[in-house]
């Protein structure tokens, strides 16, 4: 009975390998213009013009820690009449907080208008950008048309949970 299974077994994974390794013979052999015509193309894919990709930088700053080490430099850009927060490659905050979240705040000073060790944030102070896409590294945050950018003097990592403020950043022209 053993060997019955070691047989279904081996069959089995002769036959896998063999259609893995078909397929990627396949592929390998198309032309690329048949792979890319099978293929959907998005308009976000073609290059816009040179003039359309211009941005232009309204505020920008970097960030001090506040309940966990965070660092890094963030901007307020402009492109093509819309606003973006932008953190940039330098960019890192602790892993350790459920629920974070990108914010502008209307302090100039977050971290010293706050308490020690939450530095805790009151509502109304501040709007919430988006939910933090990663702990590290470069990402691009839509600003709504609605919020008048005069009104927030700074950005910060806000735990929502458990009204932390992992760091924040004063933006200054």
């Amino acid at each position: 009975m053993k060997i019955k299974h070691l047989l279904l077994l081996s069959l089995f994974s002769f036959v896998i390998v063999s259609c893995v390794k078909e397929i990627s013979n396949k592929q390998s052999h198309e032309s690329p213009a048949a792979v890319s015509a099978s293929m959907p193309v998005s308009s976000a894919s073609t290059k816009p013009s040179a003039q359309s990709q211009a941005s232009t930088v309204i505020k920008s700053g970097s960030f001090v820690s506040g309940e966990h080490p965070t660092q890094g430099t963030i901007r307020i850009t402009n492109k093509n009449g819309k606003s973006f927060l932008e953190l940039e490659q330098s960019f890192k905050t602790s892993e350790l907080g459920p629920d974070l979240v990108v914010i502008l705040h209307r302090s100039d000073n977050v971290i010293n208008s706050t308490k020690p060790p939450s530095y805790p944030l009151k509502k109304g102070e501040y709007i919430i950008l988006a939910p933090l896409q990663k702990y590290s590294g470069a990402q691009t945050y839509s600003i709504p048309n609605k919020i008048n950018l005069a009104d927030y003097k700074s950005a910060a990592i806000w735990c929502r949970k458990f009204n932390a403020t992992f760091g924040a950043a004063n933006l200054s022209i």
